[in-house]
């Protein structure tokens, strides 16, 4: 079955205007074109059923763009969302009206601000936005704040937590919003506790929210500043815990941790815990049980092996130092060593979400509360 005469010739006629991408609304039969001179459309009249039809029309547009309709299957099949396609290719895989093409753009090494345009253009959506903003490239052209945009007015319909949190991180990235975005996200993430670990992640050292600093940062904070200095990588952390900056981030991560509503917002907030403490974790294996990683950190305060890393005897010289905050070493020392492994036993064993779940997890999250307790002064 062949297009029908008036489709084939208009869409011959919309193929010959230099065209820089290709979109078809199935929907409503429309096939749309984008050249530097705009947007033209072609209402498509089918002469069989619509899925059929459609398969002919890009068809003609394989045909137009590569040379070949029979070649078009093919070729797609060598398209994948892992970053495959051949830079050089990329313009034309966007005139083919077929979305996994304009995914493949999205996903290339080679994906430019330019391509970035045109691939938002032909298929705007929040997954294609979150890919697109995971590229420097895109953060600081021209199209970084218009997918961010679109992340923040899509956030109320979006269904899937790990996507809100993945929203939340990358529109947060310097340059994307402004103060007063910044502000009315923080706002929402009051009755949206997932929103909270997107910030958490993002800008650990920024969150618009006040704070006291530790009630003991003034007594300490010179020896701190001196060990810091030294390059002490136990008291840089520590410094940055005890600011309000880092209470702030304590508190809110406390929130979370009561209250996640999923087993992705979970793992998302651990592995954020992780990443903030980082700076005194050891190279050692890591482990999977809350009691042997309590039982880790104790060795490593009292223990003087002399084959320690670098980041455990920057512990042990802070805990010499200020033998009073022994207390705060041990908490760092524990949340350093949670992560996704740490959850994943429970995870593999049950599919719970809400008060189910947490009440499964709570063998975990009682003592890393208590660590969050030790390190704002309340425990």
């Amino acid at each position: 079955m062949e297009l029908s005469s008036e489709d084939s010739l208009r869409l011959n006629v919309l193929l010959n205007n230099e065209l820089e991408a290709v979109r078809i609304d199935e929907s409503s039969m429309v096939v749309y074109g984008l050249s530097d001179r705009g947007e033209s459309s072609v209402r498509l009249n089918p002469n069989c059923r619509d899925e059929q039809y459609l398969r002919r029309v890009r068809e003609l547009l394989s045909s137009h763009v590569l040379g070949s309709p029979g070649g078009y299957p093919v070729y797609l099949r060598r398209w994948t969302r892992m970053g495959q396609a051949r830079d050089d290719s990329l313009e034309n895989l966007l005139l083919l009206g077929e979305p996994e093409a304009v995914v493949a753009v999205v996903h290339a090494p080679g994906l430019t601000d330019d391509l970035a345009r045109l691939a938002w253009w032909a298929m705007p959506t929040a997954e294609n936005a979150r890919k697109m903003l995971a590229r420097e490239c895109i953060t600081r052209g021209a199209m970084g704040a218009v997918l961010a945009e679109y992340l923040i007015e899509y956030l109320p319909f979006e269904q899937e937590h790990s996507a809100m949190i993945d929203s939340i991180r990358l529109v947060l990235q310097p340059g994307l919003i402004d103060a007063a975005q910044k502000e009315r996200l923080w706002a929402k993430a009051r009755h949206k506790l997932t929103y909270y670990v997107g910030f958490l992640a993002a800008i650990p050292d920024a969150l618009p929210e006040d704070a006291q600093p530790h009630p003991a940062l003034n007594d300490v904070k010179g020896i701190l500043e001196l060990m810091a200095r030294e390059g002490n990588t136990a008291a840089v952390l520590l410094l940055r815990v005890m600011r309000p900056s880092g209470q702030a981030w304590l508190a809110t991560t406390e929130k979370v941790i009561r209250k996640p509503a999923n087993q992705d917002v979970v793992v998302a907030l651990v592995e954020a815990i992780e990443h903030y403490f980082t700076n005194v974790s050891d190279s050692a294996p890591r482990l999977q049980e809350m009691q042997e990683i309590i039982d880790k950190a104790e060795s490593i305060l009292d223990l003087d092996h002399t084959n320690s890393s670098e980041r455990v005897r920057d512990l042990r010289r802070l805990n010499q130092q200020l033998p009073d905050l022994r207390p705060m070493l041990y908490a760092m020392l524990v949340l350093s060593e949670v992560g996704e492994r740490l959850v994943n036993p429970v995870f593999a064993r049950t599919d719970a979400i809400g008060t189910v779940m947490r009440r499964k997890l709570a063998h975990i999250t009682d003592p890393l509360l208590q660590q969050l307790a030790v390190l704002r002064g309340l425990g």
